[in-house]
């Protein structure tokens, strides 16, 4: 789950991270008389609420001189889309005057199978182009959960970021604070970009970001209500939902699986026979063919998708249910590209005759159903 940059700043304030007081508008209005409170009619950033990165380049931060500019920015980012997502609020903080800017962040490393604080001194851009090009800029420290993240392993990214011993030890407090807060709030990623100095010596975080595991969200029903619905791509609000767990790809080949092992086993292979996945869409273990025909509805409303193919092995899953979801959801849906069905295990028999009448076949083999959907697909597979 992702938390709009206003929210991020608002709970890492609860963790002892100040950053400059600011206000959330919804109208141009507001956004003049947030500006003239707390720009004391001087300058403000109008920053756009919205889950895409880039903003900045997409338009979506904006200086204003005084409140009437404030007002002119947000009236020009309301309603305006970021990345296909509406821009709903802004934000409106002080503009700060900056000598330097840095990055802090942490995230889960699985291969490490442990938090990782990164920090930076290329702040203010885009990490991933950081890492990309001069990794040997991004300092990374492993942390023992047991222990958490310990006052010499924060000393010594900080010294690396200043010089100054005034400005190392508050940045070594504030990446302690900020673990405290990534292992409370069960979060996957924590960036603070920029954390910013100003002429004065001063250390102010400007922006946050915080994606929190969708699995820590039982434990934490406050946060759960910090959810935004309508700032979600539209396909994964309904996946969620119904109860799938969806995550979009950029390939041909949309994939319709039960069990997440298997669903990444079909994307290797997917990808083996020369294809890309469209997606990953695990049905669960669940019986219900609603499922089947939300699945079959998301996968069809992503126009990239050239092909179709299900790959169910059934244990808990019964063959049956899911054959009729796929012949229930054809007739309510218009599928324009091929289906490819792969079905084994649980009332497989009862499952083939089922698609058989309706007009479909099915195989048993994985391989010759990702092969076959890999080429309907338009891939460089063999037929």
């Amino acid at each position: 789950m992702n938390l709009h940059e206003y929210q991020a700043r608002e709970l890492l304030g609860r963790y002892g991270i100040a950053f400059p007081h600011g206000g959330v508008a919804t109208t141009p209005a507001e956004a003049r008389d947030i500006a003239a409170r707390i720009g004391g009619g001087g300058p403000v950033v109008v920053k756009a609420q919205v889950h895409a990165g880039g903003r900045g380049k997409a338009g979506g931060v904006k200086v204003a001189s005084d409140p009437t500019e404030a007002a002119d920015h947000a009236g020009r980012m309301l309603g305006s889309t970021i990345r296909g997502l509406a821009v709903e609020r802004v934000l409106v903080v002080p503009a700060t005057t900056i000598a330097t800017e840095a990055y802090v962040g942490l995230i889960v490393d699985r291969e490490k199978q442990a938090p990782v604080l990164m920090v930076s001194a290329a702040g203010g851009v885009d990490i991933e182009e950081v890492a990309g090009t001069t990794p040997q800029r991004i300092q990374r420290v492993s942390i023992d959960p047991r222990y958490g993240l310990l006052p010499h392993q924060a000393a010594a990214p900080a010294f690396h970021l200043y010089r100054d011993a005034t400005l190392a030890r508050a940045a070594a407090e504030l990446m302690q604070r900020l673990y405290t807060a990534f292992y409370a709030i069960g979060a996957s990623l924590i960036e603070i970009n920029p954390l910013a100095t100003t002429p004065d010596g001063a250390l102010v975080p400007l922006d946050a970001k915080i994606v929190i595991d969708d699995s820590e969200l039982p434990r934490h029903p406050d946060l759960v209500e910090l959810r935004d619905p309508q700032s979600e791509d539209p396909a994964e609000r309904t996946a969620r939902a119904a109860g799938l767990s969806f995550i979009k790809l950029k390939g041909s080949v949309g994939c319709c699986v039960n069990g997440a092992g298997l669903a990444m086993a079909t994307m290797d292979l997917v990808k083996f026979y020369g294809g890309e996945p469209a997606n990953f869409l695990d049905i669960g273990g669940s019986s219900n063919p609603q499922k089947v025909v939300a699945a079959l509805q998301i996968i069809t409303a992503d126009s990239s998708v050239r092909a179709i193919l299900f790959n169910i092995f059934g244990g808990i899953t019964r063959c049956d249910d899911v054959a009729n979801g796929i012949v229930q959801a054809t007739r309510e849906l218009r599928v324009r590209v091929p289906i490819v069905i792969r079905l084994t295990g649980t009332n497989e028999a009862a499952a083939l005759a089922i698609l058989t009448q309706a007009g479909f076949s099915a195989v048993t083999d994985m391989d010759q159903a990702v092969e076959r959907a890999v080429y309907l697909a338009g891939s460089e597979g063999t037929p």
